[in-house]
């Protein structure tokens, strides 16, 4: 079990020095944060839009998807998505922020990998691993009733991305991507299979909890360079691209482009606000293993470490 509280780490939030105090704007206009359908992105979410309130804003948080939050910021139906990551966004982003109806907000400094996983037991089911290539001499035995003689990938849920079939499509490993509903399903299949000791293999990330919790290991791919995904040459397969790792993944943050003349100082927060796996991943264990509701959670981090935000707040307004 995740404890529920948090040890004031310290490293959330930080503000560039020699910032100058910015005009609050309109405070009567609620600021309207996206909220996409993973935990980590809802604790960082939570975690800004608790330092805008501490400012002196109104928030409120808009269920989004990967798919529509670009127009949304767009069209000022959302004010700023602060967990974006540049793995599952499309060639419109460019055009987007070109444009200037958004904004670039700078990175919000999680170190994030993502890769196909599985957890430590599979390794003594499948030899070979953590190399990309014992999965095609034991695909067998990931097999399911619905994928017949086809191992089975868990990928992500169908309206994020599919990173990991790409993979195994261009690899040309014998699996079947299979997604899941919701960040949830892929969790409950990892805990299955180290429960029941079975094989499972999965597109997955960090930071995340069940990387400690399931003792996730990544697999061992080629490593990924701009040929792989342009070149059917590169890489070990002439006749595909994606035939390697996972691209690194640069986590943003993204705003309306009205975003700064509308609320200065909030511009100013989101802009300098970062967050780190060693305070994100504890919070999301409490969401996730432990069943509290994020709101809460990220509340009592915000009591725990007013030493770690409050300096941003009062850089960015006083």
């Amino acid at each position: 079990m995740l404890k529920s509280t948090f040890a004031a780490i310290g490293t959330a939030a930080v503000l560039a020095t020699g910032a100058s105090a910015a005009e609050l704007g309109d405070v009567n206009k609620p600021i309207r944060l996206g909220l996409n359908n993973w935990t980590g992105h809802q604790v960082s979410t939570y975690v800004a839009g608790e330092i805008l309130k501490a400012a002196g804003y109104q928030v409120e948080y808009v269920n989004v998807t990967n798919q529509d939050f670009w127009s949304s910021l767009a069209a000022g139906d959302i004010h700023a998505n602060v967990e974006v990551w540049s793995t599952s966004q499309t060639a419109e982003v460019a055009e987007s922020l070109a444009s200037g109806a958004t904004m670039d907000l700078g990175d919000l400094e999680l170190y994030a990998q993502e890769g196909l996983v599985y957890p430590a037991h599979v390794e003594e089911l499948c030899p070979g691993l953590p190399n990309w290539e014992a999965l095609r001499d034991c695909a067998s035995v990931f097999a399911t009733s619905e994928t017949g003689d086809q191992g089975r990938l868990i990928g992500y849920p169908a309206d994020w991305s599919s990173p990991g079939a790409d993979r195994v499509a261009g690899l040309g490993l014998p699996f079947t991507n299979t997604p899941a509903a919701d960040e949830n399903g892929l969790t409950e299949a990892l805990r299955e299979s180290v429960e029941n000791n079975t094989a499972v293999l999965a597109t997955f990330w960090q930071p995340h909890w069940a990387m400690l919790e399931y003792n996730l290991k990544f697999v061992q791919l080629p490593p990924a360079e701009p040929a792989c995904f342009s070149d059917p040459s590169w890489g070990p397969n002439p006749n595909a691209v994606n035939d390697c790792g996972f691209e690194s993944a640069r986590v943003m943050k993204a705003g309306w482009g009205q975003l700064a003349e509308t609320w200065p100082a909030a511009f100013e927060i989101l802009f300098t606000f970062t967050l780190n796996i060693e305070d994100q991943q504890p919070m999301m264990g409490s969401v996730d293993v432990e069943g509290r509701p994020v709101e809460e959670v990220v509340k009592e981090w915000m009591s725990m470490n007013e030493f770690v935000w409050r300096p941003l707040l009062d850089d960015a307004t006083s």
